[in-house]
C-alpha cells in the first residue's frame, strides 16, 4: 500500500491562481480562524436555509460592520462562504472549518503552536535547531516544556496529539490482545492516555510508562485519578541518555514517538529497546505514515506536520515515509513481523520481533 500525490492538469491561469492561494494562505487562515472564533461560521451554520445579511450578522455578533465585512470578503474569495442576493451562506468548506474535529484541531495547533515560530523555518531547517521554540521560552526541545505551556497553547498541543492517536488506540489494542500481553512498556507515554486505556482493555496486563520526568508528573496525576497505581507504574528517563530501559516486557509500545527524533537517534533508541527485550517480546510502533494512507487529505495533513518538528519541536525530525521507517528498523536488531494499516485516522501499527528469531 503506497499512496502518491497525482499532479492535476491546469492551464497557466489556473496554476497562477493556485500560486496566489499559497501566497495569501497565512492571511486567509487567520481570517477563517477569526470568523470561527467570533462565532460567525456557527451563526451561518445555524441559519443555513435563509442565510444572513451583513447587518444581521454584525448585530448578533456585536462587531463592527467594517470588521465583519473585511473578514467575510476574504472568506468569500476562499469559498468559505457564499453570497446570494446580499445574504451570506456557509459553504461546504466553511461547514468543515466550523464542525469537523480534524480541521478544528489542525487550525488550533497551527495557530497556537506553529504560527509565530514558523517564521523561522528557514534558519531552523538550515541549522537543524528549533528557532521558533523561543516564543514559548528557553528550551532545547518542546517536550520538557509541555507541562509548563500556557493553558490555551497546552490544550491545542494535546488536543492535536490526542486527536490523531486516540482513534487508533482501540484498533491497536484489539491487535495487542492477540499477542502475549501480560506486561507492556509504554515508551513516550506522555499523559498516560494509552496506558490508561490499555489497563482498561487488557485486564490482566501490568503497564509501565517511560518518559521524561516532566511528562511522568502529568501521567502520574492521571494514573492516581483513575486509581490505577497498582497496575500502572512509571519510569523517568531521557531516552537519549545512557540510562537503560526497564527489561523483559512482553510488549514495548511506542506511539507517535519515533517521529520526534532524528534518524541517527531513532537507531540508538531501537537498539536500546532491543537490549531491554526478552527473547519473545514484541515491539509495537504506531505511526501515521504518509504514503500508507487511503485518502489524499490524510497524507496532506501528515506531510505538513513535519515543518512543526523543524521549527518548533526539535529541529531534526519529521513524519515518516514508509521506506524511511522500514530502513531504520531493518538497520536495527529488530525485524518487521507484520504491518497493520488504516487504524483510526490513518495510523499504521508495525509489529517487530528480535531479528532472525523464530518461534
Amino acid at each position: 500500500m503506497h499512496f502518491s500525490f497525482k499532479s492535476k492538469e491546469k492551464d497557466a491561469l489556473d496554476a497562477q491562481y493556485e500560486a496566489q492561494k499559497i501566497a495569501f494562505a497565512p492571511i486567509i487562515f487567520q481570517c477563517a480562524r477569526v470568523l470561527r472564533e467570533w462565532g460567525v461560521l456557527k451563526l451561518l451554520h445555524e441559519n443555513s436555509k435563509t442565510g444572513l445579511g451583513l447587518e444581521e450578522i454584525c448585530a448578533q455578533i456585536q462587531k463592527s460592520t467594517y470588521s465583519i465585512n473585511l473578514l467575510l470578503e476574504s472568506a468569500l474569495s476562499a469559498d468559505i462562504v457564499e453570497q446570494k442576493e446580499e445574504r451570506y451562506f456557509l459553504s461546504k468548506v466553511g461547514y468543515f472549518l466550523q464542525n469537523d474535529p480534524m480541521t478544528v484541531s489542525n487550525m488550533d495547533f497551527n495557530h497556537y503552536i506553529n504560527y509565530l515560530g514558523m517564521y523561522h523555518l528557514d534558519e531552523s531547517a538550515e541549522y537543524e535547531k528549533p528557532f521558533g521554540l523561543k516564543y514559548f521560552g528557553e528550551w532545547q526541545t518542546i517536550y520538557p516544556a509541555l507541562s509548563e505551556l500556557p493553558p490555551k497553547i497546552k490544550e491545542a498541543w494535546f488536543s492535536f496529539d490526542h486527536f490523531y492517536s486516540d482513534g487508533a488506540f482501540e484498533a491497536a489494542l484489539d491487535i495487542l490482545k492477540t499477542l502475549k500481553h501480560k506486561s507492556v512498556l509504554d515508551i513516550g507515554g506522555n499523559t498516560g492516555k494509552f496506558s490508561l486505556l490499555c489497563a482498561e482493555r487488557l485486564k490482566d496486563a501490568n503497564i509501565c510508562i517511560a518518559d521524561l520526568p516532566e511528562q511522568i508528573k502529568l501521567a502520574s496525576e492521571n494514573i492516581k485519578k483513575a486509581h490505577l497505581q497498582e497496575r500502572i507504574t512509571t519510569f523517568a528517563i531521557d531516552i537519549l541518555s545512557s540510562a537503560a530501559l526497564p527489561k523483559s516486557y512482553d510488549i514495548v509500545w511506542m506511539s507517535q514517538f519515533l517521529d520526534c527524533f532524528a534518524e541517527s537517534d531513532i537507531l540508538k533508541i531501537l537498539e536500546k529497546v532491543h537490549k531491554s527485550l526478552k527473547y519473545d517480546s514484541k515491539v509495537c510502533i504506531l505511526e501515521p505514515i504518509w504514503d500508507r494512507q487511503r485518502f489524499e487529505a490524510s497524507a496532506f495533513c501528515i506531510i505538513n506536520t513535519s515543518p512543526y518538528f523543524t521549527a518548533i519541536a526539535n529541529g531534526k525530525s519529521k513524519m515518516f515515509k514508509w521506506d524511511n521507517l522500514k530502513k531504520l528498523i531493518e538497520k536495527s536488531s529488530l525485524e518487521i513481523e507484520h504491518v497493520y494499516d488504516n487504524l483510526g485516522f490513518g495510523h499504521s501499527l508495525v509489529v517487530c520481533k528480535n531479528k532472525g528469531l523464530e518461534w
